[in-house]
C-alpha cells in the first residue's frame, strides 16, 4: 500500500499519472530491513525471471537448519551443495563474497541509516559480484529508500523511454541516461515508487 501523498505527488506528472491511477504495486518482502539477506536475494534474482529465481532461492534457504544463511555457515558450506540448489557457479562465489565482507567489516546489526544511498552503493559495490543494480534493489526494497532510479534495470529503463517518447536511436550511453534522469525529475523524491510502477506495467517481479 503506497502512501496516498506519494500517489498524489506522482500523479502531478502527466505521463505517469494514468499509470498511478490504474495500477497497484504488489507487496514485496522487506526482510525486516536485513541488508545482508537482501543482497543475497538480489544476487539470486540477477538475470532470471522472478519465478525461477524464487524457486532457486527457496531451495538455497532450505540448506540451512533455520532457513537463514548466516555468514559463518554460508562460508563453511560446500559450493557443490549450493550449486545443487540451482545457484550458478558465479552466484555461489558472489554470495560467499558477501558473507566474507559482512564478517570482515563487522556489518551484522550495522546501522545503515548513517549512510546515504550513494555511500552505501559505493561501499557495497566493492564486493565482487555485487553491482549497482543489486545494491539499488536492496536500497529500494529492504531499506525502503524512496528515491532510487535503477537505470541498469532494463524493464524500468525501457518503459521510461517508451513513456516519455525518448529517441534512443539518437541518444546512447550517458546521454541517454541523462535524458531519462531529466524526464523523471518531477518524480523526485519518490522515484523508487515510480520505478515500481514501471515494473508493474509488465508484471515484473524483482
Amino acid at each position: 500500500m503506497i502512501d496516498p501523498a506519494i500517489r498524489a505527488h506522482l500523479s502531478q506528472e502527466p505521463k505517469i499519472a494514468p499509470i498511478v491511477a490504474k495500477l497497484t504495486i504488489p507487496p514485496r518482502p522487506d526482510n525486516d530491513g536485513d541488508v545482508y539477506f537482501g543482497l543475497l536475494r538480489s544476487i539470486a534474482y540477477q538475470q532470471l525471471s522472478g519465478k525461477a529465481a524464487g524457486t532457486i532461492f527457496g531451495r538455497f534457504l532450505d540448506l540451512f537448519p533455520d532457513g537463514y544463511p548466516h555468514p559463518e555457515r554460508l562460508l563453511e558450506m560446500e559450493d557443490d551443495a549450493i550449486r545443487a540448489a540451482g545457484m550458478s557457479r558465479g552466484k555461489t562465489a558472489y554470495i560467499k563474497n558477501v558473507a566474507q565482507y559482512w564478517l570482515d567489516h563487522k556489518l551484522i546489526n550495522a546501522d545503515w541509516e548513517q549512510w546515504n544511498d550513494q555511500e552505501i552503493i559505493d561501499r557495497l559495490t566493492t564486493i565482487k559480484g555485487v553491482g549497482q543494480w543489486t545494491v539499488e534493489m536492496m536500497l529500494m526494497f529492504v531499506l525502503k529508500r524512496p528515491d532510487l532510479l535503477p537505470l541498469d534495470d532494463l524493464v524500468v529503463k525501457r518503459n521510461i523511454i517508451t513513456l516519455f517518447g525518448i529517441d534512443d536511436t539518437k541518444l546512447k550511453g550517458k546521454k541517454l541516461n541523462a535524458e531519462i534522469i531529466r524526464c523523471c525529475e518531477p518524480w523526485r523524491p519518490y522515484r523508487s515508487y515510480a520505478s515500481r510502477f514501471m515494473w508493474a506495467l509488465k508484471g515484473t517481479e524483482v
